[in-house]
């Protein structure tokens, strides 16, 4: 049997998915990790429980040298604590917000330990899936991004991958959205070449979603551009079906269903497959769906292969 990564969900509303931000590479990875961690641990919630992130697991994350680790965990002391976004609020007001409320270095064990703001706490934490829009990706598929305009690209047309296609996104928003100062790439052709088109390459080239562009324009002046979404087809491994069992349907009681459930929600090739498709607001919520497609003959088949390597037993055909 693969010894398999613990998978790492990255959760966000889709209003701090579109948020006005300004975030270096290390500080969005931070972000990301700190997310993740929160949500399986419950730390860094207030500055009573406060989240502790460590270089190596950063560098083992991101794939990055310890040292590349170390200096992005000292330099969030002072720059990820500046950091600050604007969301649209309920009442449809602007909001700015902190993405931490506090972060301590500690140079002796190669951790940082920080709370995330109350705000960042709300729409990545406590997400209620009847009332809120939200998306979800796993690390892994931004983890390998190098640049930061292609992560902030990817979490934002990953809310349109239903859809497949988004609505225009206007120019000088976006480049907010993306983090570019006023005076970076101001040249279109700059903006283009260098930010959209690099991002889009590396999306396509190290994620799981295929993108293209269209640009819009306004006489001859481009004022924005949407996209084409769409998720790569999935490369769930076959293991060899006995050819016995291999496409017998078993009803699974509640319990192996729930079981079962619970041990695919945390495979990422079911995981990226379709988290997407079924609530997934945590590992429980989209276990329950994945249980219930079990009571599907076409599911079960489909997942036969995965649950033979998480340990189902098929009936033995009798002699």
């Amino acid at each position: 049997m693969r010894t398999r990564k613990v998978e790492n969900r990255v959760v966000k509303t889709n209003r701090l998915i579109e948020a006005l931000q300004v975030l270096s590479l290390a500080e969005i990875r931070l972000i990301q990790l700190a997310i993740v961690e929160a949500r399986e641990s419950g730390l860094g919630l207030d500055k009573e429980t406060p989240l502790r992130l460590h270089g190596d697991q950063y560098a083992n994350i991101f794939n990055v040298s310890r040292m590349t680790a170390y200096d992005a965990l000292r330099d969030a002391e002072s720059r990820l604590f500046d950091r600050r976004f604007t969301i649209v609020d309920d009442d449809g007001e602007l909001i700015k917000s902190r993405w931490v409320q506090d972060v301590k270095y500690l140079p002796k064990e190669n951790s940082i330990e920080i709370s995330l703001s109350r705000v960042v706490v709300r729409e990545t934490t406590r997400l209620d899936g009847l009332k809120q829009f939200f998306t979800s990706y796993t690390l892994e598929q931004t983890s390998l991004l190098k640049s930061i305009y292609s992560i902030r690209m990817y979490e934002i047309l990953s809310q349109w991958v239903s859809a497949k296609k988004t609505p225009v996104f206007e120019i000088e928003k976006f480049r907010q959205q993306l983090g570019i100062g006023v005076n970076e790439y101001s040249r279109m052709h700059q903006f283009k070449e260098r930010v959209l088109e690099n991002a889009i390459n590396e999306i396509n080239k190290k994620t799981d979603l295929t993108v293209k562009y269209e640009q819009v324009k306004s006489g001859r002046n481009i004022t924005g551009f949407s996209f084409k979404v769409s998720k790569k087809q999935k490369t769930i491994e076959k293991t060899q079906r006995d050819k016995y069992t291999g496409d017998m349907f078993v009803e699974l009681s509640d319990a192996q269903r729930a079981m079962f459930g619970a041990k695919l929600a945390r495979d990422p090739r079911v995981e990226s497959e379709y988290a997407q498709k079924l609530p997934s607001e945590n590992y429980e919520v989209f276990g329950r769906a994945l249980a219930d497609m079990l009571l599907e003959e076409k599911h079960f088949k489909t997942f036969y292969p995965l649950l033979l390597e998480h340990g189902y037993e098929p009936p033995k055909r009798p002699r």
